[in-house]
């Protein structure tokens, strides 16, 4: 029985297959148990790592290395505030410690309630808008202490639900276009490879 739900499931077994070497696709699998969870639980790093044929260790590896990805429980909401050189010229330490005293939470810290992640990060990439802050990795643009709480207050009653979809989703809209290719004629050409290389 898959750890993944009924659509998650067919959705890692399509994902899977677009890779010549299952191993390649452990990193979106990642991403796909997070979206299902909100954060990486170990079973589904279990489940992970028969499908791409590594330890469990391994995923756990992988995913421990990329900021994205959590392996332990997150909030429905993580909100990174950048602390990088432009950001911290622009007042990004004031603004993560009124976020901390806000949501009542060290860096790294979730509320009692599961709603709210606070970390702090690396640069965001959004330097013209210093202090940068994200939510779900959704740019907020929110650069004041007055505009951090009005967003924490939209969010704790349930606002923003088009713009900031729950931890772990990364997209919301699957691609439908680009480069298609019948699943038969990618076995054969992978066959064929494989007999190439014996």
């Amino acid at each position: 029985m898959s750890y993944f739900n009924a659509a998650m499931a067919a959705r890692a077994r399509q994902l899977v297959s677009l890779y010549p070497k299952a191993r390649s696709a452990l990193v979106p699998l990642c991403h796909l148990a997070q979206e299902q969870d909100g954060w990486l639980r170990p079973e589904a790093m279990e489940e992970i790592a028969e499908l791409v044929g590594v330890t469990p260790a391994e995923v756990r590896g992988t995913a421990s290395f990329y900021d994205m990805l959590h392996t332990e429980p997150v909030g429905r909401y993580v909100v990174s505030i950048c602390t990088n050189i432009a950001c911290l010229l622009d007042g990004a330490a004031e603004l993560l410690d009124h976020a901390s005293e806000r949501l009542g939470v060290p860096v790294g810290g979730t509320t009692a309630d599961g709603v709210f992640t606070l970390e702090e990060a690396e640069c965001l990439a959004d330097c013209d808008h210093p202090p940068c802050v994200q939510v779900n990795h959704r740019f907020v643009r929110t650069t004041t202490a007055d505009a951090f709480d009005r967003l924490i207050d939209e969010l704790a009653a349930g606002g923003r639900t088009e713009e900031i979809p729950p931890h772990g989703t990364l997209v919301r809209i699957r691609r439908s276009g680009g480069l298609r290719v019948p699943p038969d004629e990618i076995a054969r050409e992978r066959a064929q490879r494989a007999q190439g290389d014996g």
